[in-house]
């Protein structure tokens, strides 16, 4: 994908730095800039991906069903 992501932050004058800067980090986390950049940081191939996916979506499924299978105290 070719999408630019403009993370534009418009303040007055008196408007103080550290309001500014934690709109900015929230405005990039609302964005994904950080998530991006975490992906694009080194290369995978394909096959580690798919299988890194793979390996999740197996330790979300063993966690799902760990937490169904708890019985309730009451």
């Amino acid at each position: 994908m070719n999408k630019r992501m403009n993370v534009l932050i418009e303040i007055s004058g008196d408007f103080p730095a550290e309001k500014a800067l934690r709109k900015f980090k929230r405005k990039c986390e609302n964005f994904g800039v950080l998530k991006e950049y975490k992906k694009r940081k080194d290369y995978k191939k394909p096959s580690v991906r798919k299988k890194e996916k793979l390996e999740q979506a197996e330790k979300r499924r063993i966690k799902t069903i760990k937490k169904n299978s708890r019985t309730s105290r009451y």
